[in-house]
């Protein structure tokens, strides 16, 4: 059993088409939600998932993009989900669509006598809720949660904690990284255990499809800074 945990791909394309091609074997994939948004590429990401995907749950973004749910930001990340939303609507079909709104928010599979929970936020709040890099955080989200691996996405940052007797497992984003490292993450589970990896990609053909596109100056230059620096870029501090 070798599992490959993906997340927040985010229509990043040459990032999962570089992942694949690195050849990082798997038996299994499981993904955590957010095939969309930001990249502008969600067609042939949601193509990938579907001829590969083993199981997956639904995050936000994909939430928002199957019931075409307007966005309205002026600044951050909520500010380039509001410009790339309607391209990315616009850029998938109506089986994408169908596709995206079908996935679980939550999913339960045992193999091997490990028991996974699949969801992209937290048991809580499945699609909403940020899960920090904090013990006591997810002690009392897994109350009640008979797993040995809860793996989630929608942080961007990739960690995982012992919980009791419960491994919270975030294999951090292959499309859009917010650590300040702009590689993909994701995360390979076997019944030895688990391993979170890193992984080259050609960041400047991603930025290419960005800047060809018909998004807003700013926009484009703020996405661009994002997918390059791994992370939103610091604001300068006037005097």
């Amino acid at each position: 059993m070798r599992i490959l945990v993906l997340s927040d791909i985010h229509g990043n394309w040459p990032a999962l088409r570089a992942l694949e091609a690195q050849g990082e074997p798997f038996d299994m994939c499981f993904f955590l939600g957010d095939a969309v948004d930001y990249g502008l590429e969600p067609t042939p990401v949601i193509d990938w998932l579907q001829k590969k995907m083993t199981c997956g749950v639904r995050g936000n973004h994909d939430h928002g993009v199957a019931q075409k749910v307007q966005v309205y930001g002026t600044t951050g990340y909520r500010y380039l989900t509001a410009i790339t939303r309607p391209l990315t609507i616009d850029r998938i079909h109506e089986e994408h669509r169908v596709f995206l709104r079908n996935l679980p928010t939550t999913y339960s599979i045992t193999l091997n006598n490990i028991r996974f929970l699949l969801v992209h936020a937290t048991p809580r709040d499945p699609l909403d809720e940020f899960g920090p890099v904090d013990v006591e955080f997810w002690r009392k989200r897994l109350e009640g949660v008979d797993s040995d691996f809860v793996l989630v996405g929608h942080t961007h940052i990739p960690y995982a904690l012992q919980v009791s007797k419960t491994i919270v497992l975030n294999p951090g984003s292959v499309g859009l990284p917010r650590d300040g490292d702009p590689r993909g993450s994701y995360a390979i589970v076997t019944e030895k255990g688990f391993e979170l990896k890193r992984f080259e990609y050609p960041v400047e053909e991603t930025i290419q499809v960005v800047m060809q596109s018909p998004l807003p100056e700013a926009g484009k230059n703020l996405l661009a800074q994002a997918i390059q620096l791994g992370r939103m870029p610091h604001r300068e501090k006037k005097n």
